[in-house]
């Protein structure tokens, strides 16, 4: 059994990750990080374009780098050993984590309360809150 953590780079995301890794450590579970990358498609002379595909997945690679050395790190502290694989998806980040849940049988889902959208809804984030309605799991929401 596995437990799933999202990453958006940002410090609450990070702080998810600490907990995900932490109880993963404790409970003998294996940890999946994911990072989600959101499609923003423009028209440009009449072509539909993504901007910065290739930077956005640099971008996110280095996330899931960053997200699992973290983890790595937790786990040491907890005395633990943790296997840790991460993967980098497209797609609406919510639909995307319950899915990758679904599909790897997670038993439990680690999403930070605002990501990098924090100037919206101060309680919960439109991602944390989509999660929640979305897996079939239960969800940790950290704030």
């Amino acid at each position: 059994m596995s437990y799933l953590v999202a990453t958006d780079g940002s410090a609450v995301s990070d702080l998810a990750v600490e907990h995900a890794a932490g109880d993963a450590s404790v409970h003998g579970r294996s940890l999946s990080v994911i990072h989600v990358l959101e499609p923003r498609a423009e028209i440009v002379d009449g072509e539909l374009v993504l901007p910065g595909g290739a930077k956005a997945a640099a971008r996110g690679e280095n996330l899931l780098t960053e997200a699992s050395r973290l983890a790595e790190e937790t786990a040491a502290e907890h005395g633990g050993d943790l296997p840790i694989d991460a993967e980098l998806r497209g797609g609406s980040p919510a639909d995307a984590i319950a899915t990758h849940a679904a599909e790897t049988d997670a038993e439990r889902i680690y999403v930070g309360h605002r990501g990098e959208a924090a100037d919206r809804d101060p309680r919960v984030g439109s991602v944390a809150k989509a999660v929640v309605d979305k897996a079939s799991v239960p969800v940790v929401v950290v704030k």
